[in-house]
């Protein structure tokens, strides 16, 4: 067994983390002390102890407790616990039923699951690191509490830490393993607020490396691969920092800019997604107000897609310094939004006769094409005509700035 699962919590009081629901009056310590179950789906990141908790909830209340992955798992699976939670009934036995990463179920695999959920034949806990809003059926979601678990902090992370290093039983305690603060606070960042992770680096660079003191090297080394275990591309926290960065060039904060461009860049995003942003960004908040960041952005997906990695990062380096510092408006968007309004609202104004096309003899007898003028010294139409429909004469939807 390795480190993490040998230092995994047996009970709430070995349990770091999450206060807001496991602390003391709070809803899941309540919920064990009265042996009151509900099913729960648990939101948040990796390594933030949503398996734990479930395995501490079922264990208090004495349920059979059923651990299934949704990406291994199917109905033959499903139908064996079920069978298995209809015998449990008769004799007074609650039944758990654990689906790790219940988000990669199907809409047809989760509707199987309701009735089952619906009629407290199972208690089900779900894990998820993706909003379960988006992921998780209605129906299924409407009968479960949701209870989101935050990233550990640095003190919870160290506490762990320090735990693995000292347990002589689970832990390293007994080779008497030296890790010093500096190492310490190297491995917990590079963990990224994520146990597991943590405590996997840890043995590894125990295993690896036979001295008894731990360097930093040692943990840098370990890491050298990180980027796939903390960051998923289809996960909240792809969306979350994209939206980091847009809003920091929104701002014309440079700084805050270039920190989530490279922090995008060294967890593996796809530098041509990026660019692509870049292409949107200057349209949507610079626009006409710098006419030069459209031309600017699209130049430099062009570059990374010629370039590719490493050399990359200085083209997107460059134009976020180049977006971050020009000069914002939403014209473009706020333009966009009126001239959508004004189709909703008016979506079958006719076209006005004088901006019609005559090409035959009746066209022109029916007012087709007349009274436009398009000469060297006036283009459009003549008189006070205008160039919209007769109710939307006036209407203004571009306003510089």
């Amino acid at each position: 067994m390795n480190l993490s699962f040998r230092m995994r919590p047996r009970n709430l009081k070995e349990f770091i983390g999450q206060e807001h629901l496991v602390g003391k009056g709070k809803i899941i310590r309540q919920m064990i002390e009265t042996g009151n179950l509900f099913s729960i789906i648990f939101w948040g990141p990796p390594g933030s102890g949503k398996t734990t908790l479930a395995e501490i909830i079922a264990t208090s209340s004495k349920s059979d407790f059923h651990h299934i992955s949704a990406v291994e798992s199917g109905k033959e699976d499903l139908k064996r616990i079920i069978e298995k939670a209809k015998i449990n009934k008769n004799y007074g036995q609650k039944t758990i039923l654990f689906v790790d990463e219940i988000h990669r179920w199907n809409k047809a695999q989760q509707d199987a699951l309701l009735p089952y959920v619906e009629s407290s034949l199972i208690t089900l806990f779900g894990a998820t690191t993706e909003n379960p809003s988006f992921e998780v059926i209605s129906p299924l979601l409407s009968r479960c509490r949701v209870f989101v678990l935050n990233g550990l902090d640095f003190s919870e992370l160290k506490l762990i830490l320090d735990q693995s290093l000292t347990d002589r039983e689970r832990g390293f305690g007994s080779s008497k393993m030296i890790l010093d603060e500096s190492g310490k606070e190297l491995l917990i960042r590079l963990s990224g607020g994520d146990a597991r992770i943590m405590l996997n680096a840890l043995e590894m660079a125990v295993v690896s490396y036979k001295d008894k003191k731990i360097s930093s090297d040692s943990i840098k080394e370990v890491f050298q691969t990180r980027s796939a275990g903390l960051y998923d591309k289809k996960a909240d926290e792809h969306y979350n920092i994209i939206s980091a960065y847009i809003k920091s060039v929104r701002g014309s904060d440079t700084d805050a800019a270039l920190y989530y461009l490279v922090r995008m860049l060294e967890l593996g995003e796809d530098p041509k997604f990026i660019a692509r942003r870049m292409i949107i960004l200057a349209s949507e908040d610079i626009g006409l107000s710098d006419r030069g960041a459209l031309i600017q952005a699209n130049a430099a997906y062009e570059a990374v897609d010629k370039i590719g990695m490493p050399e990359a990062q200085l083209i997107l380096v460059h134009i976020t310094i180049y977006l971050a510092q020009a000069k914002k408006s939403r014209a473009v968007p706020n333009a966009l939004g009126r001239a959508k309004q004004a189709v909703y609202d008016f979506p079958n104004e006719p076209i006005p006769l004088h901006l019609r096309n005559a090409p035959t003899k009746l066209m022109k007898k029916l007012g087709y094409a007349r009274d436009y003028i398009w000469s060297d010294s006036y283009v459009g139409p003549a008189g006070n005509k205008s160039f919209l429909p007769e109710k939307l004469k006036g209407k203004k939807f571009y306003n510089h700035g």
